[in-house]
Protein backbone atom coordinates (compact mmCIF):
# COMPACT_ATOMS: atom_id res chain seq x y z
CA UNK A 1 0.00 0.00 0.00
CA UNK A 2 1.37 3.57 -0.57
CA UNK A 3 2.30 5.80 1.70
CA UNK A 4 0.16 8.95 2.29
CA UNK A 5 2.01 12.28 1.20
CA UNK A 6 1.46 15.25 3.73
CA UNK A 7 2.49 18.29 1.60
CA UNK A 8 3.79 20.72 4.00
CA UNK A 9 3.62 24.89 3.69
CA UNK A 10 6.42 26.64 1.07
CA UNK A 11 9.89 26.96 3.01
CA UNK A 12 12.21 29.17 1.95
CA UNK A 13 15.29 26.97 2.18
CA UNK A 14 15.23 23.29 3.03
CA UNK A 15 18.34 22.00 4.48
CA UNK A 16 19.06 18.39 3.80
CA UNK A 17 22.08 17.34 6.60
CA UNK A 18 22.26 18.54 10.32
CA UNK A 19 25.66 18.52 10.59
CA UNK A 20 27.66 21.42 11.36
CA UNK A 21 27.54 22.61 7.82
CA UNK A 22 23.62 22.29 7.80
CA UNK A 23 23.06 23.55 11.54
CA UNK A 24 25.36 26.81 10.94
CA UNK A 25 23.90 27.69 7.95
CA UNK A 26 20.12 27.66 9.53
CA UNK A 27 21.25 29.90 11.89
CA UNK A 28 23.18 32.18 9.38
CA UNK A 29 20.21 32.59 7.09
CA UNK A 30 17.70 33.47 10.06
CA UNK A 31 20.19 35.99 11.70
CA UNK A 32 20.47 37.64 8.40
CA UNK A 33 17.25 37.94 7.31
CA UNK A 34 14.66 36.21 10.22
CA UNK A 35 11.80 36.44 8.03
CA UNK A 36 13.06 33.72 6.16
CA UNK A 37 11.80 29.92 6.73
CA UNK A 38 14.06 27.39 7.17
CA UNK A 39 13.72 23.88 7.44
CA UNK A 40 16.65 21.12 8.21
CA UNK A 41 16.07 17.41 7.59
CA UNK A 42 18.37 15.10 9.05
CA UNK A 43 17.96 11.42 9.04
CA UNK A 44 19.47 11.18 13.14
CA UNK A 45 17.70 12.56 16.14
CA UNK A 46 19.38 15.80 16.59
CA UNK A 47 18.77 14.64 20.61
CA UNK A 48 21.45 12.46 20.15
CA UNK A 49 24.36 15.60 19.12
CA UNK A 50 25.78 15.28 22.03
CA UNK A 51 27.79 11.60 21.77
CA UNK A 52 29.86 12.60 18.48
CA UNK A 53 32.73 11.52 20.40
CA UNK A 54 35.08 13.47 17.69
CA UNK A 55 36.80 16.48 18.34
CA UNK A 56 37.67 19.47 15.06
CA UNK A 57 39.93 21.99 14.39
CA UNK A 58 38.10 25.57 14.09
CA UNK A 59 40.45 28.28 12.33
CA UNK A 60 40.37 31.66 13.76
CA UNK A 61 38.17 32.81 10.96
CA UNK A 62 35.24 30.25 11.91
CA UNK A 63 35.61 31.14 15.44
CA UNK A 64 34.66 34.32 14.18
CA UNK A 65 31.58 33.57 12.62
CA UNK A 66 30.54 31.43 15.31
CA UNK A 67 31.03 34.54 17.41
CA UNK A 68 29.29 36.93 15.37
CA UNK A 69 25.93 33.89 15.22
CA UNK A 70 26.26 34.08 18.96
CA UNK A 71 27.51 30.46 19.10
CA UNK A 72 31.46 30.97 20.21
CA UNK A 73 30.53 32.86 23.22
CA UNK A 74 28.70 29.54 24.98
CA UNK A 75 31.24 27.10 24.10
CA UNK A 76 34.61 29.24 24.33
CA UNK A 77 35.38 27.63 27.90
CA UNK A 78 35.57 23.99 26.22
CA UNK A 79 38.12 24.79 23.43
CA UNK A 80 41.74 24.50 23.32
CA UNK A 81 43.55 27.17 21.81
CA UNK A 82 46.52 25.71 19.51
CA UNK A 83 49.61 27.71 20.67
CA UNK A 84 51.92 26.31 18.27
CA UNK A 85 52.30 23.86 15.78
CA UNK A 86 55.63 21.47 14.72
CA UNK A 87 56.54 19.49 11.51
CA UNK A 88 58.28 16.39 11.68
CA UNK A 89 59.07 13.99 8.82
CA UNK A 90 61.03 11.13 9.16
CA UNK A 91 60.80 6.83 9.15
CA UNK A 92 58.84 5.47 11.51
CA UNK A 93 61.32 3.10 13.13
CA UNK A 94 63.54 6.80 13.94
CA UNK A 95 63.98 7.35 17.53
CA UNK A 96 63.89 10.80 16.96
CA UNK A 97 62.05 12.84 14.66
CA UNK A 98 64.18 16.21 13.53
CA UNK A 99 61.63 19.09 13.32
CA UNK A 100 61.73 20.48 10.03
CA UNK A 101 58.56 23.30 10.61
CA UNK A 102 57.44 25.19 13.66
CA UNK A 103 54.51 27.65 13.25
CA UNK A 104 53.82 29.78 16.28
CA UNK A 105 49.90 29.70 16.71
CA UNK A 106 48.86 33.57 16.89
CA UNK A 107 46.75 34.87 13.35
CA UNK A 108 46.92 38.12 14.80
CA UNK A 109 47.61 39.53 18.56
CA UNK A 110 45.81 37.49 20.92
CA UNK A 111 44.28 35.40 18.43
CA UNK A 112 45.17 31.25 18.34
CA UNK A 113 44.93 30.61 14.28
CA UNK A 114 43.13 27.48 15.83
CA UNK A 115 40.83 25.86 18.31
CA UNK A 116 40.12 22.45 18.81
CA UNK A 117 36.51 22.00 20.39
CA UNK A 118 34.63 19.19 20.96
CA UNK A 119 32.10 18.09 18.15
CA UNK A 120 29.46 16.71 21.30
CA UNK A 121 30.02 20.37 22.77
CA UNK A 122 29.41 22.43 19.22
CA UNK A 123 26.68 20.67 17.51
CA UNK A 124 24.43 20.90 20.47
CA UNK A 125 24.73 24.69 20.52
CA UNK A 126 24.55 24.77 16.93
CA UNK A 127 20.87 23.20 17.10
CA UNK A 128 19.77 25.05 19.88
CA UNK A 129 20.28 28.45 18.21
CA UNK A 130 19.17 27.16 15.27
CA UNK A 131 15.94 26.48 16.92
CA UNK A 132 15.71 29.35 19.51
CA UNK A 133 15.69 30.82 16.03
CA UNK A 134 12.90 29.53 14.59
CA UNK A 135 14.08 26.71 11.79
CA UNK A 136 11.88 23.82 11.29
CA UNK A 137 13.47 20.37 11.93
CA UNK A 138 12.43 16.99 10.51
CA UNK A 139 15.15 14.71 12.24
CA UNK A 140 14.79 11.83 12.31
CA UNK A 141 13.96 12.41 8.69
CA UNK A 142 15.39 11.33 5.79
CA UNK A 143 15.44 12.69 2.17
CA UNK A 144 14.51 10.16 -0.81
CA UNK A 145 14.32 12.01 -3.99
CA UNK A 146 13.29 15.80 -5.03
CA UNK A 147 11.57 17.65 -8.08
CA UNK A 148 12.62 20.86 -9.24
CA UNK A 149 9.85 22.94 -10.69
CA UNK A 150 9.81 26.49 -12.28
CA UNK A 151 9.59 27.74 -9.39
CA UNK A 152 9.80 25.56 -6.30
CA UNK A 153 11.42 22.32 -5.42
CA UNK A 154 9.80 19.58 -4.05
CA UNK A 155 11.55 17.10 -1.26
CA UNK A 156 10.31 13.79 -0.27
CA UNK A 157 10.97 12.08 2.72
CA UNK A 158 11.30 8.53 3.70
CA UNK A 159 7.98 9.05 5.87
CA UNK A 160 6.12 10.12 3.26
CA UNK A 161 5.89 13.83 4.01
CA UNK A 162 7.16 15.98 0.65
CA UNK A 163 8.39 19.45 1.83
CA UNK A 164 8.38 22.51 -0.60
CA UNK A 165 10.86 25.39 -1.04
CA UNK A 166 12.33 27.78 -3.01
CA UNK A 167 15.51 26.62 -2.79
CA UNK A 168 17.10 23.07 -1.46
CA UNK A 169 20.64 23.15 0.02
CA UNK A 170 22.50 19.45 0.16
CA UNK A 171 24.51 19.42 3.23
CA UNK A 172 24.05 15.40 3.13
CA UNK A 173 28.31 14.65 3.68
CA UNK A 174 30.71 13.30 1.10
CA UNK A 175 28.34 10.49 -0.31
CA UNK A 176 25.72 12.84 -0.96
CA UNK A 177 22.54 11.15 -2.45
CA UNK A 178 20.72 14.76 -3.25
CA UNK A 179 23.87 15.37 -5.22
CA UNK A 180 23.91 12.20 -7.29
CA UNK A 181 20.32 12.59 -7.80
CA UNK A 182 21.16 16.19 -9.23
CA UNK A 183 23.25 14.35 -11.90
CA UNK A 184 26.01 16.92 -10.82
CA UNK A 185 29.04 14.50 -11.05
CA UNK A 186 32.68 14.31 -9.12
CA UNK A 187 36.20 14.02 -9.95
CA UNK A 188 37.04 11.47 -7.57
CA UNK A 189 40.14 8.83 -6.70
CA UNK A 190 40.63 6.96 -3.74
CA UNK A 191 44.26 7.07 -1.80
CA UNK A 192 43.72 3.74 -0.53
CA UNK A 193 44.68 5.17 2.65
CA UNK A 194 42.03 5.50 5.67
CA UNK A 195 42.01 8.10 8.60
CA UNK A 196 41.98 6.32 12.38
CA UNK A 197 40.82 8.84 14.86
CA UNK A 198 40.42 8.35 18.66
CA UNK A 199 41.37 10.17 21.61
CA UNK A 200 44.32 9.77 24.07
CA UNK A 201 45.35 10.84 27.30
CA UNK A 202 49.09 11.32 28.28
CA UNK A 203 51.18 12.02 31.47
CA UNK A 204 52.68 15.31 30.65
CA UNK A 205 50.44 18.41 29.33
CA UNK A 206 50.36 18.86 26.01
CA UNK A 207 50.93 23.09 26.39
CA UNK A 208 48.39 23.71 23.46
CA UNK A 209 51.18 22.47 21.23
CA UNK A 210 49.76 20.26 17.42
CA UNK A 211 52.05 17.97 16.22
CA UNK A 212 51.83 16.53 12.42
CA UNK A 213 54.61 13.89 11.43
CA UNK A 214 54.68 12.50 8.13
CA UNK A 215 55.41 8.95 8.21
CA UNK A 216 55.70 6.23 5.17
CA UNK A 217 52.23 5.29 5.77
CA UNK A 218 50.72 9.03 6.03
CA UNK A 219 50.59 11.91 8.09
CA UNK A 220 50.11 11.34 11.85
CA UNK A 221 48.35 14.20 13.67
CA UNK A 222 48.78 14.57 17.29
CA UNK A 223 45.86 17.50 18.61
CA UNK A 224 45.24 19.35 21.80
CA UNK A 225 42.36 18.63 23.22
CA UNK A 226 42.09 20.52 27.28
CA UNK A 227 43.47 18.91 30.20
CA UNK A 228 46.24 16.06 29.57
CA UNK A 229 43.78 14.72 26.13
CA UNK A 230 44.79 14.58 22.59
CA UNK A 231 42.64 13.80 19.54
CA UNK A 232 44.83 11.76 17.05
CA UNK A 233 44.26 11.98 13.09
CA UNK A 234 46.29 8.73 12.05
CA UNK A 235 46.40 8.13 8.26
CA UNK A 236 47.55 4.09 7.45
CA UNK A 237 46.73 2.21 4.44
CA UNK A 238 43.34 1.20 4.48
CA UNK A 239 44.25 -2.41 5.15
CA UNK A 240 46.70 -2.11 8.00
CA UNK A 241 44.05 0.41 9.42
CA UNK A 242 41.00 -1.72 9.40
CA UNK A 243 43.29 -4.43 11.38
CA UNK A 244 44.60 -1.61 14.26
CA UNK A 245 41.19 -1.00 14.69
CA UNK A 246 39.82 -4.34 14.91
CA UNK A 247 42.25 -5.40 17.51
CA UNK A 248 42.76 -5.31 20.99
CA UNK A 249 43.32 -2.25 22.93
CA UNK A 250 46.82 -4.08 24.05
CA UNK A 251 47.91 -4.42 20.17
CA UNK A 252 46.53 -0.83 19.01
CA UNK A 253 48.57 0.91 21.73
CA UNK A 254 51.63 -0.60 20.98
CA UNK A 255 51.34 0.78 17.38
CA UNK A 256 50.21 3.72 18.71
CA UNK A 257 53.18 4.33 20.72
CA UNK A 258 55.51 3.72 18.40
CA UNK A 259 54.44 6.86 16.47
CA UNK A 260 53.31 9.06 18.99
CA UNK A 261 56.66 8.88 20.85
CA UNK A 262 57.48 9.16 24.91
CA UNK A 263 57.48 13.01 24.84
CA UNK A 264 54.03 13.60 26.79
CA UNK A 265 54.67 10.52 28.94
CA UNK A 266 52.43 7.43 29.23
CA UNK A 267 49.75 7.02 27.03
CA UNK A 268 45.92 5.55 27.54
CA UNK A 269 43.13 5.57 25.54
CA UNK A 270 40.02 7.95 25.92
CA UNK A 271 37.32 7.44 23.23
CA UNK A 272 36.46 5.01 20.78
CA UNK A 273 38.72 4.11 17.63
CA UNK A 274 37.39 4.64 14.13
CA UNK A 275 38.89 4.48 10.67
CA UNK A 276 37.28 6.85 7.74
CA UNK A 277 38.33 5.86 4.42
CA UNK A 278 40.46 8.42 2.90
CA UNK A 279 39.82 10.23 -0.97
CA UNK A 280 39.06 13.12 -3.12
CA UNK A 281 36.09 14.13 -4.49
CA UNK A 282 35.43 17.27 -5.80
CA UNK A 283 31.42 18.21 -7.25
CA UNK A 284 32.18 19.74 -10.81
CA UNK A 285 29.30 21.81 -10.09
CA UNK A 286 28.11 23.83 -6.67
CA UNK A 287 24.27 24.52 -7.82
CA UNK A 288 21.62 23.40 -10.03
CA UNK A 289 18.48 25.92 -10.70
CA UNK A 290 16.86 25.71 -7.01
CA UNK A 291 20.02 23.55 -6.07
CA UNK A 292 22.83 23.95 -4.13
CA UNK A 293 25.76 21.44 -2.44
CA UNK A 294 27.65 22.92 0.98
CA UNK A 295 30.31 21.52 2.65
CA UNK A 296 31.35 17.76 2.16
CA UNK A 297 28.89 17.24 -0.31
CA UNK A 298 30.78 19.41 -2.67
CA UNK A 299 34.20 18.65 -1.65
CA UNK A 300 36.17 15.87 0.04
CA UNK A 301 39.89 16.31 0.77
CA UNK A 302 42.31 14.80 2.42
CA UNK A 303 42.86 15.81 6.69
CA UNK A 304 46.55 16.46 5.98
CA UNK A 305 45.80 20.39 5.93
CA UNK A 306 43.28 20.15 8.51
CA UNK A 307 41.26 22.22 6.32
CA UNK A 308 38.10 19.78 5.68
CA UNK A 309 35.22 21.71 8.38
CA UNK A 310 36.91 25.37 7.76
CA UNK A 311 36.28 24.73 3.97
CA UNK A 312 32.39 24.13 5.06
CA UNK A 313 32.65 26.87 7.00
CA UNK A 314 33.21 29.00 4.07
CA UNK A 315 30.77 27.76 1.82
CA UNK A 316 27.75 28.47 4.56
CA UNK A 317 29.53 31.91 5.20
CA UNK A 318 29.42 32.80 0.98
CA UNK A 319 26.14 30.95 0.48
CA UNK A 320 24.28 32.83 3.91
CA UNK A 321 25.61 36.77 2.45
CA UNK A 322 24.70 35.81 -1.04
CA UNK A 323 20.85 34.74 0.14
CA UNK A 324 20.22 37.37 2.41
CA UNK A 325 21.66 40.07 -0.43
CA UNK A 326 19.68 38.45 -3.12
CA UNK A 327 16.76 38.17 -0.53
CA UNK A 328 17.20 42.10 0.38
CA UNK A 329 16.94 42.82 -3.58
CA UNK A 330 13.47 41.06 -3.84
CA UNK A 331 15.84 38.12 -5.81
CA UNK A 332 14.58 34.40 -6.07
CA UNK A 333 16.39 32.76 -3.63
CA UNK A 334 16.53 29.67 -6.16
CA UNK A 335 17.30 31.43 -9.59
CA UNK A 336 20.53 30.14 -11.10
CA UNK A 337 21.76 33.49 -11.15
CA UNK A 338 22.02 34.17 -7.43
CA UNK A 339 23.43 30.63 -7.05
CA UNK A 340 25.73 31.66 -9.93
CA UNK A 341 27.39 34.11 -7.32
CA UNK A 342 27.79 31.36 -4.71
CA UNK A 343 29.02 28.91 -7.22
CA UNK A 344 32.01 31.64 -8.76
CA UNK A 345 33.05 32.84 -4.94
CA UNK A 346 33.44 29.11 -3.45
CA UNK A 347 34.15 26.53 -6.66
CA UNK A 348 37.82 28.03 -7.31
CA UNK A 349 39.45 27.85 -3.68
CA UNK A 350 37.60 24.41 -3.14
CA UNK A 351 39.74 22.89 -6.00
CA UNK A 352 42.62 24.68 -5.50
CA UNK A 353 42.63 23.02 -1.58
CA UNK A 354 41.84 20.26 -3.24
CA UNK A 355 44.83 19.63 -5.26
CA UNK A 356 47.15 21.23 -2.80
CA UNK A 357 46.18 18.56 0.08
CA UNK A 358 46.08 15.66 -2.93
CA UNK A 359 49.87 16.92 -3.79
CA UNK A 360 50.93 17.11 0.03
CA UNK A 361 49.25 13.75 0.21
CA UNK A 362 51.21 11.74 -2.72
CA UNK A 363 54.64 13.71 -1.42
CA UNK A 364 54.73 13.27 1.94
CA UNK A 365 53.13 9.39 2.05
CA UNK A 366 56.07 7.59 0.96
CA UNK A 367 59.26 6.36 1.81
CA UNK A 368 61.26 8.11 -0.89
CA UNK A 369 64.24 8.58 0.21
CA UNK A 370 65.37 10.94 -2.41
CA UNK A 371 61.95 12.67 -2.16
CA UNK A 372 62.52 12.89 1.31
CA UNK A 373 65.85 14.54 1.23
CA UNK A 374 63.91 17.27 -1.11
CA UNK A 375 60.80 17.70 0.80
CA UNK A 376 62.72 17.92 3.84
CA UNK A 377 64.95 21.08 2.23
CA UNK A 378 61.75 22.45 1.13
CA UNK A 379 60.66 22.33 5.15
CA UNK A 380 63.74 24.14 6.38
CA UNK A 381 63.38 27.07 3.52
CA UNK A 382 59.92 27.75 4.97
CA UNK A 383 61.16 27.57 8.62
CA UNK A 384 63.23 30.34 7.89
CA UNK A 385 61.12 32.45 5.73
CA UNK A 386 59.25 34.48 8.09
CA UNK A 387 56.99 35.88 5.42
CA UNK A 388 56.22 32.81 3.97
CA UNK A 389 55.45 31.21 7.47
CA UNK A 390 52.65 34.37 7.88
CA UNK A 391 51.64 33.07 4.81
CA UNK A 392 50.81 29.57 5.81
CA UNK A 393 49.64 30.77 9.58
CA UNK A 394 46.87 33.35 7.28
CA UNK A 395 45.98 30.15 4.93
CA UNK A 396 45.72 27.88 8.30
CA UNK A 397 43.51 30.49 9.56
CA UNK A 398 41.12 30.78 7.20
CA UNK A 399 41.98 34.56 5.66
CA UNK A 400 43.27 34.06 2.37
CA UNK A 401 41.51 35.43 -0.51
CA UNK A 402 38.06 36.70 -0.60
CA UNK A 403 36.64 36.38 2.65
CA UNK A 404 32.69 36.32 3.70
CA UNK A 405 31.69 39.11 5.92
CA UNK A 406 31.00 36.03 8.80
CA UNK A 407 34.31 35.15 8.74
CA UNK A 408 35.65 38.37 9.24
CA UNK A 409 33.41 38.75 12.07
CA UNK A 410 31.23 41.00 10.65
CA UNK A 411 27.55 40.91 10.44
CA UNK A 412 25.41 39.87 6.77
Amino acid sequence: MAKKKSVRDMFDIVIAGGGYVGLSLAVALKQGDPGLTCAVVDPKPMADLHKDPRASAIAAAASRMLTQLGIWQTIADKAQPINEMIVTDSKLRDAVRPVFLTFGGEATDGEPFAHMMPNGVMMPALYEAAKALGVDFFAPGTAETFRSHADHVELSLEDGSLLKSRLLVAADGVRSRLRDLAGIRTVNWDYGQSGIVTTVKHERPHEGRAEEHFLPAGPFAILPLPGNRSSLVWTEKTSDADRLVRSDDFTFELELERRFGHHLGTLELAGPRRAYPLGLKLARDFVKPRFALIGDAAHGIHPIAGQGLNLGFKDVAALAEVLVDARRLGQDLGGFDVLERYQRWRRFDTFQMGVVTDVLNRLFSNDNDVLRAVRDFGLGVVDRMPSLKSRFIKEAAGFAGPVPKLLSGEPI
